[in-house]
Parts: C-alpha cells; sequence; structure tokens
C-alpha cells in the first residue's frame, strides 16, 4: 500500500502484531524498524505483509551508517531496496550518525562532527542512497551526549546543510531536540524554527530519561511516555511545520497497545487544538 502518510501512527512492535489487526481501535498508519524484516521467511514477513494490506507504512532503519567513513555496505542497500519493494512505504529513513567501522557493527547512533566536510561526505553517500532506492530518503537527528571541539554549525545549520546538498528530507525527533536542548545548553524552540520548514516530512515523539549515573544529562531511552515539556515542543513544531504526520515510538517497557494508542490520541488532540488556532488566526 504505497499510500501517503496522514495522521497519527505508531511504531510496530511483535507484541502488537495481533492487535494491529484485530483492535477495533487503530493508528493511521505504522513505522517498521527496517532491519527486522531482513530475512527470506518467517512469522516476522507474515505478518507484515498482512498488516501492509491493511495499513500505510513508514521504514526506519539504524544501521545504514550514513556517515561512517566504512563504504556503504551494498549489501544492506541491497536488502532495504527488495524490503521497499516489497512493503511499498510513504517514507524511507534512517539516521544523521555513524554506527561503526572497519566491518563492525556498534550497535549506537553515533554524533557526527557538525562541519561542512560532514555536510559534503554525508550527502554524496545520501545521493547514492536515494539513487539505489529511487526515491527521496528522510534522515532523523538523532540525540547526543557530547559535541566535538571542531564543530563549526550548529545542529540546525549542520541539518539545513545536508537537506540543501543532498536533496533528503528530515525525520524531526521532537524529544531528540528536547534532549540535546538539555544536554549542551541551547534553545530548542529556536533550533525548530532554524530549520528548513519544508524539509520536514514526519515526527517522531518519544520519552527519555535521567541519567543514573548523576550527570544530568538526559538519554535517548524510548522507555517512557511522552514528556509535558516535548508535547510543549511537538506544539511549536506543528506551528513551524503544519500538518505533518507524527507517530509514538516506544522500543522498551512496552506497554499494552491500547495504552499507546492512548497517548497517540494525546497527540491528536495537541494537533487539533493547534491547528484550529492557527486557522483562526
Amino acid at each position: 500500500m504505497n499510500a501517503k502518510l496522514h495522521g497519527f501512527g505508531l511504531g510496530l512492535r511483535a507484541q502488537h502484531y495481533e492487535d494491529a489487526l484485530t483492535s477495533s481501535c487503530a493508528p493511521d498508519w505504522f513505522e517498521i524498524i527496517s532491519e527486522n524484516y531482513f530475512v527470506a521467511g518467517g512469522a516476522p514477513l507474515y505478518w507484515l505483509d498482512r498488516i501492509a494490506e491493511r495499513f500505510p507504512l513508514a521504514m526506519h532503519g539504524v544501521s545504514l551508517d550514513i556517515g561512517g567513513r566504512d563504504a556503504l555496505d551494498r549489501d544492506y542497500l541491497h536488502q532495504l531496496a527488495v524490503l521497499e519493494k516489497r512493503v511499498r512505504p510513504a517514507l524511507v529513513s534512517d539516521h544523521l550518525c555513524w554506527t561503526g567501522g572497519d566491518g563492525i557493527n556498534l550497535h549506537d547512533l553515533l554524533p557526527l562532527p557538525q562541519t561542512e566536510e560532514t555536510v559534503r561526505h554525508v550527502a554524496a553517500r545520501l545521493r547514492t542512497v536515494q539513487d539505489v532506492l529511487g526515491r527521496q530518503f528522510l534522515l532523523e537527528n538523532v540525540s547526543s551526549y557530547l559535541r566535538f571541539d571542531g564543530d563549526t554549525l550548529d545542529e540546525a545549520q549542520f541539518l539545513a546543510a545536508i537537506v540543501a546538498e543532498s536533496g533528503c528530507a528530515l525525520l524531526l525527533d521532537v524529544n531528540n531536540v528536547y534532549v540535546n536542548s538539555v544536554n549542551h545548553g541551547f534553545d530548542a524552540f529556536a533550533m525548530l524554527d532554524a530549520l528548513p520548514a519544508n524539509a520536514v516530512m514526519q515526527i517522531h515523539l518519544a520519552g527519555h530519561a535521567v541519567d543514573a549515573s548523576g550527570s544530568g544529562l538526559l538519554i535517548d531511552t524510548h522507555d517512557a511516555p511522552v514528556c509535558p515539556e516535548v508535547w510543549d515542543l511537538y506544539a511549536h513544531a506543528l506551528r513551524r511545520f503544519g500538518e505533518v504526520p507524527a507517530m509514538i515510538e516506544r522500543d522498551d517497557n512496552i506497554p499494552a497497545y491500547a495504552e499507546l494508542l492512548g497517548e497517540l490520541d494525546r497527540a491528536r488532540t495537541v494537533a487539533a487544538s493547534v491547528l484550529r488556532r492557527s486557522e483562526a488566526a
């Protein structure tokens, strides 16, 4: 179902496969973790095919390594392209980060130096990915816990430059903006205002935790409900970017399906209030 995304989605997790098909309540769409379906058969693809018949989907990866120094993994890109043809998603995305080197995947989303050199490096690799897939690709802003001494661009400038250089779009993780604003001491609302308004094609909403070691850092855990500060930032994102499809992302302490749908209703309520005021203004 290669439909355009509208409204409000959920990250599809194995615990909720059956609920997705049998519940009387449902999101407008689902987002899948691409690598979970790089398989030849079995239960994951069985459920995915059935869900794809009923719902629009987005594909979201974690291992593209778009900022890495190793050559792009052509086998990975082939698997991504095969899945894209099978699923026919509305959007395909991954993270603006590096994930390893020398053929070793560290299974983490590691920050990049925010420089013009990195912009050129990432944009060149993105153009290759977009050529392989034959479509525009989305990059997600990641959470981070350090900055590089050699940074010459702030985060908004860095994202905007990659969009301009590569022609990609953005998956805006509002929680990551908030986490980084606390960790690095910048104005989250001003960052949103500095992003190119027409580049944001999808929004993630998630929870985080405070570092248990006492560092004061916020950690992007995806194991808790969206906090009030992130809801406020989401409202600002709506005022800035308009009616962008948004979703709840939960990867740990995953609650019952009905609870996630209830949190998604909060997103609907926030969006309805903001957009109604915008229309009235």
